[in-house]
């Protein structure tokens, strides 16, 4: 089953690009689109998927994307090399999390 993320469940505030807001967004790779990080309507679509790709529900493990989000260099700018660094970065810390439970 898919998570969904409401804006509330996210730890950082991001704008609302209203201008941008019916524009495709992410869905899964391949998509080399540029990656806008400070755009609710882009961060929401991307942690999902970055969520359901690492099979967890947790807060902290979504907390811990956001925060992965904000320390990513500015080279990574597409939204495939964004969603690959994010899934990489928490991989490890999802699987620690489910096996503790």
């Amino acid at each position: 089953m898919k998570i969904q993320i409401n804006p509330s469940d996210l730890y950082f505030r991001y704008p609302r690009k209203k201008d941008c807001r019916d524009l495709p967004k992410f869905c899964g790779k391949p998509d080399p689109a540029p990656f806008d990080r400070y755009d609710l309507y882009e961060v929401v679509p991307m942690f999902e998927a970055v969520m359901n790709e690492v099979d967890s529900r947790e807060q902290e493990v979504l907390q811990r994307a956001e925060e992965l989000l904000g320390q990513l260099p500015s080279f990574i700018n597409t939204r495939e090399m964004v969603f690959d660094a994010l899934v990489e970065g928490i991989r490890d810390f999802a699987e620690g999390r489910r096996n503790r439970s």
